[in-house]
């Protein structure tokens, strides 16, 4: 286990699977004691289970996103449990794969609500407890590619990502005077279950991403980690900043090389 977070705790929401089960373990890996979370307390614990199994500190906590009370008994847990809350990585996300025209009220809250509203209420939790502590910290908040891109059929999801993208630049300069960095991730197209699923409800294949990517593959979870684990280190000068990490998908004017 590494040094860099020794003595920090770590809260990721969304981590019972893919990117933040990845992130979960890295900063683990990296010293930190970790609170891992989903919906489901039982899923949480699996992660934590192997983390602490690995030699990590961790523990799972389960909490709907979109409730504003349940986030901030996950931010208070992670206080309870280890002393502080240091690393607040914002998660937890979903996607309806439907045209604009067809969307329910039903779907469209439902996305925002994850997506956005659930990244606002993860973070609102960790700036009060934060400044409150007044020793600073790190918020992540997980966007998208397309949070700057359009695709058909994700309209709630595009419009959450750039929500989150924005909220991420208000909450830097608001909560810089408290030493508290906020940036934002951005990945491209990683290979989780979630995305095999949209994949497949959408209609396009691996090699068709595979195709549209400069590096020609998809991202591992274990990269996007790394990406977290920099936006969270606190001997950097960056808040208010999106890291795109997305095999230049951004850069490719041309699109698919056929």
């Amino acid at each position: 286990m590494g040094q860099d977070f020794d003595g920090q705790t770590a809260v990721v929401t969304g981590s019972s699977s893919g990117i933040g089960a990845a992130i979960a373990r890295r900063f683990a890996e990296a010293g930190a004691d970790v609170v891992t979370n989903s919906r489901s307390a039982e899923r949480a614990e699996e992660v934590a289970a192997e983390i602490r199994e690995a030699g990590g500190s961790a523990v799972g906590v389960g909490a709907d996103v979109t409730d504003h009370d349940a986030v901030a008994a996950l931010a208070d847990a992670a206080i309870e449990e280890f002393g502080s809350l240091d690393v607040m990585i914002n998660n937890a996300g979903m996607t309806i794969v439907e045209d604009a025209v067809d969307y329910t009220p039903e779907q469209w809250r439902q996305v925002i609500d994850v997506d956005l509203t659930g990244t606002f209420f993860g973070a609102q939790a960790a700036g009060q407890r934060m400044i409150e502590q007044g020793t600073g910290g790190a918020v992540v908040n997980v966007s998208s590619l397309l949070g700057t891109k359009g695709l058909a059929g994700r309209s709630p999801y595009c419009a959450a990502k750039s929500g989150v993208d924005n909220l991420t630049r208000t909450l830097a300069v608001e909560w810089a005077d408290h030493d508290v960095r906020v940036n934002g991730l951005a990945p491209g197209y990683v290979r989780t279950e979630i995305t095999d699923q949209s994949m497949e409800s959408a209609g396009y294949t691996v090699e068709d991403i595979e195709a549209r990517t400069p590096l020609g593959r998809f991202a591992r979870p274990e990269e996007m980690a790394e990406c977290a684990l920099f936006l969270a280190r606190p001997d950097t000068f960056v808040t208010g900043e999106i890291l795109t990490a997305d095999g230049g998908w951004s850069a490719n004017a041309w699109g698919p090389d056929h």
